[in-house]
């Protein structure tokens, strides 16, 4: 380890360490990986001097060019963010049986997303006497006995009595919806820059066999070659991780076809959960911001989870 220590009569009148280059960058690369007080023991400097090293360095602040790159555009009030109240759906004769016909108009309705039109539905499902569940058997037998060749359905009945939990989802897809033509009008579907800088870094690499479309050490070769554009705190990762989520949300409300992500896009998103495990958090409450992550998010089983448990509490 180099030193340089001031000569007798400077004008701080003490003795002090200058720190080479060298060891100032250990000292960075040891703390994507370590806690301050680690990062001391092992390079022999008094915590006071890591943590000097640290904040000067900038390296471990939130990253503003990342940030910019992963996230939305604003939300632009206007006239068209406003749905038009939609037309009551016709009641029709489907299966024969009057009450089961009225919950699948209830369910037409509530599909509609318009939170005063399902109001109504609601309350009309109030006065249905029969208990809904047993109105879904009944529509389950008529499929069964409608569709006899097909095995599957059965499952067209799934769901046929939990008219609150399809009212709660028809209400946020139209939320969604109407976010979505907010943030990006009629260029929903368009690549975002942070897609277009996904499928750039990533072109040319050959489709994987695994779980994933491409071949992790290369993604995160490919990736780590554009260091401006990583995250440098966990904060910056779960700030991707939930831009990546919420895109997809928006796109799914709002596309009546399955919305599949890029392969390039799925590539980064694991990559950056990935760096959930190599950067060390800056304090409790990042810790915890990760650990509700994978609460939330569901992929606190996944591959990968159990380190980035591992890094937060260590």
């Amino acid at each position: 380890m180099k030193y340089e220590q001031l000569k007798p009569g400077d004008s701080t009148g003490k003795t002090k360490q200058r720190i080479s280059d060298d060891v100032r960058q250990r000292v960075l690369d040891l703390r994507r990986s370590h806690s301050l007080r680690e990062v001391a023991a092992m390079t022999g400097l008094s915590l006071g001097t890591v943590k000097t090293l640290v904040s000067r360095s900038g390296r471990f602040r939130d990253n503003a060019k990342h940030r910019e790159l992963f996230s939305l555009p604003p939300i632009r009030e206007s006239e068209e963010t406003l749905p038009s109240v939609p037309e009551l759906p016709p009641q029709e004769d489907i299966t024969g049986d009057r009450e089961v016909d009225a919950v699948l108009w209830l369910h037409q309705v509530i599909n509609t997303g318009n939170a005063a039109l399902i109001e109504r539905a609601m309350e009309g499902a109030r006065k249905i006497k029969t208990p809904l569940t047993v109105l879904q058997q009944r529509y389950k037998q008529y499929l069964i006995d409608t569709y006899p060749d097909n095995p599957l359905a059965a499952f067209g009945a799934y769901g046929f009595s939990d008219l609150e939990g399809l009212a709660i989802a028809a209400i946020e897809r139209q939320r969604l919806q109407v976010e979505a033509i907010a943030r990006f009008g009629d260029r929903l579907m368009s690549d975002t820059p942070a897609e277009a800088f996904c499928v750039e870094v990533l072109a040319g690499l050959e489709f994987s066999e695994a779980y994933l479309p491409f071949d992790e050490a290369s993604v995160a070769e490919r990736f780590k070659a554009h260091p401006e554009l990583i995250p440098q705190t966990l904060a910056d990762c779960l700030h991707e991780l939930k831009y990546w989520k919420h895109l997809h949300r928006l796109r799914s409300a709002s596309c009546k076809e399955y919305c599949q992500p890029l392969e390039e896009v799925t590539s980064r998103d694991w990559f950056v959960f990935g760096l959930l495990a190599e950067i060390r958090p800056r304090g409790t409450e990042e810790a915890k911001a990760v650990l509700r992550y994978l609460l939330e998010c569901g992929r606190r089983d996944v591959i990968g989870a159990d380190a980035i448990l591992e890094n937060i509490i260590r």
